[in-house]
């Protein structure tokens, strides 16, 4: 399938798996807008709208300057979120509210926002950035993984309401990946239970399929198998492209 002058939005995409997936689209001449919070710079191939994506006009904007400069949205890619960490009696409704809304919210905004047009035009593609943490549990990320959940859910029901349309809709669940916050659970490690950061490293990859650290351009590689694909309504677990 080819991408080329397709008009794809990637969220979040300033740094990490976002700027690696909008990079990869690119790449295959796509019409690339990125959607961001920060006013951090992207590459100037990509047409930028800032917007939380939890604030429902916002994002409307956002999409709105995406289609005036791009056209119509064909692909969407949900990939904006946060995680924080603390145990359950710790876990504030401030910290609840902020990352159910950014993971989860967030994505049921962008996604109302790109779906119709699909619907109407007879084909599109819809990627959702979950995590493993969205197919299992994990101890003091109760919130994200909840948030992670519900995202796999509503993939699940949305890819059900397009069935047959011509739009797919499917996960792509990371586990532990090369990116900032990946770095940043590292230093946390080393520094709550004095293991050095090469052990805090492995310790992590333990829990990743094929017990290894994923790559942002392996992820990115995974999304866009699912767009090239007609397959709906998929989990596809990073690394090992196993479906679920």
């Amino acid at each position: 399938m080819s991408l080329e002058e397709k008009h794809a939005i990637v969220t979040g995409a300033s740094r990490g798996i976002g700027l690696a997936i909008a990079s990869a689209l690119a790449a295959r001449s796509a019409r690339v807008s990125v959607v961001n919070r920060s006013d951090a710079p992207v590459p100037e191939q990509f047409f930028r709208a800032s917007a939380d994506v939890r604030d429902e006009g916002a994002v409307r904007r956002a999409f709105a300057a995406c289609r005036a400069a791009n056209g119509a949205i064909e692909i969407l890619v949900n990939n904006a979120g946060i995680v924080e960490s603390a145990t359950l009696a710790r876990t504030s409704m401030e910290m609840w509210e902020r990352i159910i809304g950014t993971n989860l919210t967030g994505t049921f905004l962008c996604t109302r926002e790109a779906f119709p047009g699909m619907l109407a035009a007879g084909w599109g593609r819809v990627v959702n950035v979950a995590s493993t943490a969205g197919l299992g549990g994990a101890p003091y990320i109760a919130a994200y993984c909840a948030s992670k959940h519900g995202v796999i859910g509503f993939t699940r029901a949305i890819a059900a309401e397009a069935a047959g349309s011509g739009v797919t809709i499917n996960a792509i669940c990371p586990g532990y990946t090369e990116t900032e916050i990946f770095r940043t659970a590292v230093a946390n490690i080393v520094a709550k239970t004095g293991r050095d950061e090469r052990t805090a490293r492995e310790l992590l990859a333990k829990s990743n399929p094929e017990g290894r650290i994923a790559g942002v351009e392996e992820v990115a590689q995974g999304v866009i198998d699912l767009i090239e694909s007609t397959r709906n309504g998929v989990s596809l677990v990073i690394p090992g492209l196993a479906e679920r």
